[in-house]
């Protein structure tokens, strides 16, 4: 049987093959981005953190190594449960909607490795941004750290095919009505599957325009992990501070 989701990331995220696909991600430089980015915030030992689509929680465990108070919320109950086995008086996972407003205010609000943009609703990204802002204290900082999407269509790998843990995935990407598709098929214990990942083509100039409407100020802009200016056509990353 063929398995498919219309609202993919409630569904796909939520499966062990999603963890397993991506199992191969750089946690060397995500620890260095987080030292980056904490150092670059000025952030003390203790300030609370969101961090907004956790996943697994490798961020927030990170962070709270680094002695922060930390907030780790995600849509996916699969990988809430997983990440809730790491908790401790400073760090605590909860499944939550990004859409809406957290019942707390934070120093910081992190939405991390593009866990932005494919939502069902347009509304849904503005309505997410209020609600980063809305969950800062009076001198917090929003994050979003986003694909730069000049750069990957740019450089749009149209098919591959990947195999990790014995599992084929066959990926195909292309373009589509502004949004970055991502179809992936593959078949894991004698079944077949099929999951569409969808990201809309959001621009520098898009979040500007989200910004302006939700009456948030973009501080600055970076296009790596290192922190290094933001470029268009070279930058992989589009990272946007802002409160």
């Amino acid at each position: 049987m063929l398995k498919d989701s219309k609202m993919w990331y409630a569904s796909w995220f939520d499966t062990p093959y999603y963890h397993i696909l991506y199992k191969d991600r750089d946690h060397t430089e995500a620890k260095k981005f987080m030292d980056n980015l904490t150092r670059y915030l000025n952030l003390d030992v203790g300030e609370k953190i969101l961090d907004l689509a956790c996943g697994k929680g490798r961020h927030s465990i990170y962070l709270n190594k680094l002695g922060f108070n930390v907030t780790g919320v995600d849509l996916s109950v699969n990988s809430i449960d997983y990440a809730s086995q790491f908790e401790n008086e400073t760090l605590k996972f909860q499944v939550h909607d990004m859409c809406q407003p957290y019942p707390e205010k934070f120093s910081a609000v992190f939405n991390l490795f593009t866990s932005f943009g494919y939502f069902d609703k347009e509304e849904d990204n503005l309505n997410t941004i209020k609600a980063i802002s809305s969950d800062l204290n009076e001198k917090g900082f929003g994050v979003i750290d986003f694909m730069n999407v000049d750069y990957v269509t740019k450089n749009l790998i149209p098919e591959e095919i990947k195999e990790v843990d014995n599992i084929k995935f066959n990926i195909k990407r292309y373009l589509k009505d502004g949004y970055i598709f991502k179809e992936i098929r593959f078949k894991a214990n004698d079944e077949d599957f099929f999951f569409t990942e969808r990201v809309k083509n959001i621009t520098l100039s898009d979040f500007e325009d989200y910004f302006k409407k939700a009456n948030i100020d973009l501080l600055d802009i970076f296009g790596n992990y290192q922190l290094q200016k933001f470029n268009k056509n070279t930058s992989p990353r589009l990272i946007l501070i802002f409160k």
